[in-house]
């Protein structure tokens, strides 16, 4: 199986036209056809499914194509990597970011790296822990911020200066929007919108015995989504401050909770992780900035 061939592979995926594909890689339809033969040869496995003007994956195809995506991603960071071995001012930086206002001091240190490595470039993907973990540990990222404890087994982090906080976000005219907090009994029996990361290892615990009486309406990666159906009355939106908008348009409100619930963020790497020069360079310019703000 060679890199080639399974960039082959992930192009016809996306186009679902051998034509197409063929054209965008280059090469001629015959010598692309017959490399995914010998691809669905190599795997004993059929791997497309071959309609008159179109081509779908079949089941085997599709955990093909995510596995492919992923070794294609190493492959490619592996020779940028060692393209940037002799350049200690700029590079590339591969991020896995929580969603949370926090990510403006991570905004600040890169401005400030920036400006010292101008040749830097820098790579951006969202995602909740389980999401950006699983990258970062497949060597896909060199940093990840999260926003629970890490595995220190695993990690090593240093932990932001600041911390959100959670808080309720629903419409203006809700019977909630007239207190200052929200407590658990308030939110006992509502409908609620949550992500089902902080459901369990935030909610649940600041609940306590009330957790019993609360109702997961739906659960959102995003609190963006979730915030246009609390706009539109299904329920309340539990959430971080400061990632809704909630100015006087915008027909919501942010309550925070009572007692508060903080959310500490963690920028975090793998132990014994083999950085290239720019990568090393950021980690240490950031471990000071944050740890002299503690």
């Amino acid at each position: 199986m060679e890199i080639r061939t399974l960039r082959y592979f992930l192009a016809v995926a996306r186009e679902e036209n051998m034509s197409r594909a063929a054209e965008l890689l280059h090469v001629t339809q015959p010598t692309l056809s017959k490399a995914l033969r010998a691809l669905e040869d190599e795997f004993g496995k059929k791997l497309f499914l071959r309609h008159s003007f179109s081509i779908s994956l079949t089941e085997e195809g599709i955990l093909l194509r995510d596995r492919a995506e992923d070794l294609i991603s190493m492959a490619d960071r592996i020779e940028r990597d060692f393209l940037s071995l002799d350049d200690i001012t700029g590079g590339d930086i591969y991020f896995g970011l929580a969603e949370s206002y926090q990510m403006r001091d991570l905004a600040r240190e890169i401005r400030t790296f920036k400006a010292v490595c101008p040749n830097l470039r820098y790579h951006i993907t969202s995602g909740d822990t389980e999401q950006v973990t699983e990258k970062l540990d497949k060597g896909l990222l060199d940093f990840a911020v999260i926003c629970e404890l890490p595995n220190e087994r695993k990690y090593d982090f240093v932990l932001f200066p600041e911390a959100d906080y959670f808080g309720a976000v629903m419409p203006m005219d809700s019977p909630l929007a007239k207190k200052e907090r929200v407590t658990a009994a308030d939110l006992a029996g509502l409908p609620l919108f949550c992500s089902e990361q902080s459901w369990e290892n935030d909610i649940r615990p600041w609940a306590k015995e009330r957790f019993s009486r609360f109702r997961l309406e739906g659960s959102f990666r995003l609190a963006y989504n979730g915030s246009l159906f609390a706009r539109e009355g299904l329920g309340v939106l539990l959430t971080l401050n400061n990632l809704i908008d909630v100015s006087p348009g915008s027909g919501l409100v942010f309550r925070p909770l009572s007692p508060r619930l903080d959310m500490k963020m963690y920028l975090i790497w793998n132990k014994y992780q083999s950085f290239t020069p720019i990568a090393e360079r950021f980690m240490r310019q950031i471990r000071s900035s944050f740890l002299s703000q503690e």
